[in-house]
Order: structure tokens, then C-alpha cells, then sequence
């Protein structure tokens, strides 16, 4: 990808780590583990000496979009051309040093349908569409990760090798599963963790990785994913967790996702986000870190205005301090986001900062 000489690292990571993530509604018994985790980790890591925490001193911008899937009129334009699908959004993911995205939808031509009432699939070729739109990395923890089953998780992992494109929060085992995605920018070592706190509870044991298990990285597992989050720190300047949580169609971040987010960050988290509303939700700063509690749709169908809201979450940190973010607003058209120019994007940026207000997060 032009201009961004860091892909070697996540060719590289790709071939050795391959990580997926999967995700549905978050249950009733999620908070319980939460409130549990935060209280072991109530006490936050040692911040140690000021140049450490700052990692090689250079700055590293990410760049998050949202849901990605390829249903409706998308699967007829990934048949098109992969390599021209999201030429609208490319220019904008192309000012990050990362772009990260949420990958809703298994990639595989096989497998049996799970039990549920919509399930998404697309071709490898997915994985073009994505790299030619300048991301990265995506997860695959959501409630569509695994929609054609542990068939259909084996071709998705063996298609993001074929592409050598990273993937996270998915797995042959838990150890993959949660493992981070890990690169190095400006001297910066970066990692990636994704998890999905969205699971059918009917799905939630099958679709859970395990030991010697296929499957996804559930932050049900709160304690689970708090060690991963611990593990990364040690190694890591920048550690990123995008997560699938809350409900659909929700303006605000549930009790459960703002407990979860706590517990992220006194393991160590730097940069908390994610999505699953289908709906823009507000960000802002959580002590130290910074905290996206909703993404929106990104390459998706859309079903009503609200739902054709999106946009791209820009964060700039230098190892663990985050120095700045900002939200790039974007309307979806014919299933691809396009970014708002002019008194769109003035109205747009008004109304996603009005949304901090019930996040309890800082500006």
C-alpha cells in the first residue's frame, strides 16, 4: 500500500498470528463478570518513567471505521470490482499510519448457516475490497463472525492468509483467538486486540474459542480478556481493544459497556472502541485513555438515516498518551461511505460531539 511501509509487519503478523473476533447482544449476566474484573483491577498498572510511556517519542495516527459486511447491493459490486468498491472512503483511511475496521461477516462459499435470523458470508475477495480501501486490520468478533460455523471460521482464516491480511479476535484456539495483532510504526509497537460482548446466548458456548477449540474471543470472558490486555501491555507501547458490544439502534453505551471499558483501561488499554448499534455513539477520554463507544455502520446496507450515519475515529498517540482524536463524519451511499463536505459536515460534527453527553467521558 503506498506511503504505508508498515504492512511488511502485518504480512508478517498475518502468517504467524492469526486472531479473529465474534459477536451478538450483549446478555443480562455480562455485568456481573465486568463489575467482578473491575474490582481486580482496581488498581492500574505502574505508569514508570515518562520517556517509557512515550515509547520511541513518535507520534502514530489510527484510524477506526465501523461494521463492514457485503449483503444486498454490496455483493454485487464486490463481484464487480474488489479493487474499486471502496475508492470513496480510501483517501480518507490513507491519512492513518493504522486503519482498523470490524469485519461483520464470515468469508467462506461453504458451510451450513447457524441458527439465527440473519447470517452474512462474502468471497475471499473481501479481503481485496478492504486492503484497496486502505485497512489494515479488522476483527472478526462480532455476531456474525462465525455465521456458517466452524467451517466457515477455517475459510475465513485461510482466506485472510491467502491475502496475508490481519485479522483478530478469531481463532483455531483461544491462544489465537485473543492473541493481539502487533506491528511496529515510527518505533512504536503497536497492538491490537479485538473481542465481541455481543453473542446469541443460544450460540454463546459454540462459538466461544477454547483450548484446542475454534472460535471467537468473547468479552463475556471479562477476566479472560483482561489477562490479554495485561499481556500486550508488557510488550507493547500502544495497546488498542476493538471491541462488538452493546444494543442495536442505541444512542447511548449500556452500563455494561461502560463497565467493561473501565476494566479495559485499568488492565492497560490505551485506546478502547468499537460498535454493533448501527447507530454513531459518542467518544471521549477515560482518565488517560480514549474511549469510542460506537463507530456506526461503514460498509453496509442502509436500513433507515440514522443508519447511513458514519464516519472514521482518528486517534493520534504517542505510546500511551493519547495527544488527540477527532471524528471524520461520512454518509453511507449505495451501501459505501462517502465523507461529508460543507454544512453536512458541520451538522454532522455538532451532533457526534452532543453524543459524549450521556458516555460520562471527557472531552
Amino acid at each position: 500500500m503506498p506511503g504505508r511501509p508498515r504492512l511488511a509487519f502485518a504480512f508478517l503478523a498475518a502468517l504467524a498470528l492469526p486472531a479473529l473476533v465474534a459477536a451478538t447482544q450483549a446478555s443480562s449476566d455480562t455485568g456481573a463478570s465486568v463489575a467482578a474484573a473491575a474490582r481486580a483491577t482496581a488498581t492500574a498498572p505502574a505508569r514508570g518513567k515518562q520517556q517509557a510511556s512515550l515509547g520511541s517519542g513518535k507520534r502514530v495516527v489510527l484510524a477506526f471505521g465501523g461494521d463492514i459486511h457485503f449483503e444486498g447491493v454490496l455483493a454485487g459490486k464486490l463481484a464487480a470490482s474488489p479493487s474499486t468498491l471502496l475508492v470513496p472512503i480510501a483517501p480518507t483511511m490513507r491519512r492513518a499510519d493504522l486503519a482498523i475496521a470490524n469485519l461483520e461477516t464470515a468469508i467462506t462459499q461453504s458451510g451450513v448457516a447457524a441458527p439465527k435470523t440473519y447470517t452474512f458470508r462474502a468471497p475471499p475477495s473481501a479481503f481485496e475490497a478492504l486492503r484497496r480501501g486502505e485497512i489494515d486490520v479488522v476483527s472478526m468478533a462480532n455476531n456474525h463472525g462465525m455465521d456458517f460455523g466452524v467451517t466457515g471460521l477455517r475459510d475465513s482464516l485461510a482466506a485472510a492468509e491467502r491475502y496475508r491480511f490481519p485479522v483478530v479476535g478469531i481463532g483455531r484456539n483461544a491462544k489465537q483467538a485473543y492473541a493481539p495483532y502487533r506491528t511496529t510504526i515510527n518505533g512504536q509497537r503497536i497492538a491490537v486486540i479485538g473481542a465481541t460482548q455481543v453473542l446469541d446466548d443460544h450460540l454463546v458456548s459454540s462459538w466461544t474459542a477454547g483450548p484446542g477449540k475454534p472460535g471467537l474471543a468473547s468479552a463475556k470472558d471479562v477476566p479472560r480478556l483482561v489477562r490479554a490486555v495485561r499481556g500486550a501491555r508488557r510488550s507493547a507501547d500502544t495497546v488498542v481493544v476493538f471491541l462488538h458490544w452493546g444494543v442495536e439502534l442505541r444512542e447511548c453505551p449500556t452500563a455494561d459497556q461502560r463497565a467493561l471499558a473501565r476494566a479495559l483501561v485499568r488492565a492497560g488499554a490505551d485506546v478502547v472502541v468499537g460498535g454493533h448499534a448501527h447507530r454513531v455513539q459518542g467518544a471521549g477520554r477515560m482518565g488517560r485513555a480514549l474511549v469510542g463507544y460506537g463507530l456506526g455502520n461503514f460498509v453496509w446496507y442502509g436500513t433507515s438515516e440514522a443508519s447511513t450515519r458514519s464516519g472514521v475515529l482518528f486517534v493520534t498517540v504517542t505510546g500511551r498518551r493519547v495527544d488527540s482524536y477527532r471524528w471524520e463524519p461520512a454518509r453511507i451511499v449505495d451501501g459505501v461511505p462517502r465523507p461529508m463536505t460543507g454544512s453536512e459536515r458541520a451538522s454532522a460534527l455538532r451532533s457526534w460531539r452532543s453524543l459524549r453527553g450521556c458516555t460520562g467521558l471527557r472531552p
